[in-house]
């Protein structure tokens, strides 16, 4: 995204400042237009509650050129996929069955052998959560999570790497994670590969959107927001290789096997409901 501003006409003339998910999250929610931002990334379903909220942002007056429909007052700038990842050598050594399914790794045979993410503090979690209440229902789900927590034992982490740095390193044989690392892993001949799970590959994206502050509002922000969309995404595809608008293209691998969408509009409400089922399971 900076290498769009600066190599367009941007350079030294904005401030990025970063956040974690939910704390610019809850910054929206809490201020609306009156943040300080002019313009923000951040995770969709964020901006659909802020929106909904505060209607605080503006429809954006450029063509998109988006593969999928989205909302008037945001496009879309990355998509991440969930997926199960091991470690070759690993699920080996411990003689270990390769998982179809996120149910699997509730199994007892992966006892302390696993890792995934707290939803509390990483959206990759919700990827995982959302896999199984789509599939197995909200009682189904709380079955399995117990589990599957279980045998993750001290391997709970809070960011949506960590499971795929302790599958790299060893630390335990399989992981659920982003699928678009277990490919670049793979690729570069590290020993990682990574199964697109029979619940499906489920996504989230991050979009822009623009700050509606009625006559304050910088006229350079939806200029800047063109500007990322149309010249960042060539490089953006490299790290979230998942193709979002017209004419973009992606390798055979990058494209996951069973890619599906929850059956509910995902929101903040629906993403504190789902938190609370996994502190249930803890």
């Amino acid at each position: 995204m900076q290498n769009a501003l600066d190599n367009n006409g941007y350079k030294d003339k904005y401030i990025i400042q970063t956040f974690g998910t939910s704390e610019l999250g809850g910054k929206i929610l809490a201020e609306g237009s009156n943040i300080e931002a002019d313009l923000i990334t951040m995770s969709s379903f964020y901006i659909d509650s802020a929106q909904e909220e505060n209607k605080m942002f503006k429809d954006l007056d450029f063509e998109t050129g988006t593969l999928d429909k989205y909302p008037s007052y945001y496009t879309p700038i990355t998509a991440q996929e969930g997926a199960i990842i091991y470690n070759t050598e690993a699920v080996k050594e411990n003689n270990l069955t390769i998982p179809t399914s996120i149910k699997d790794l509730a199994k007892t045979e992966y006892k302390d052998m696993i890792s995934v993410t707290d939803i509390n503090s990483s959206s990759t979690a919700w990827l995982l959560i959302q896999a199984l209440i789509n599939e197995y229902g909200e009682d189904g789900t709380r079955e399995t999570l117990k589990k599957i927590y279980e045998n993750a034992g001290a391997h709970i982490e809070e960011s949506g790497s960590g499971p795929i740095k302790k599958v790299r390193a060893g630390e335990v044989a399989l992981g659920f994670g982003l699928r678009h690392q277990a490919v670049r892993d793979k690729e570069e001949g590290l020993p990682i590969d990574f199964v697109d799970p029979s619940e499906g590959n489920f996504t989230l994206t991050e979009s822009v959107a623009v700050i509606d502050k009625g006559e304050k509002s910088n006229p350079e922000a939806m200029k800047m927001a063109e500007c990322v969309i149309k010249n960042g995404r060539e490089e953006l595809l490299k790290t979230y290789p998942i193709a979002l608008y017209e004419g973009e293209k992606v390798d055979e691998k990058n494209k996951s096997g069973n890619p599906k969408l929850f059956s509910e509009a995902l929101t903040v409400d629906l993403l504190k409901k789902h938190q609370n089922i996994s502190e249930e399971c803890k």
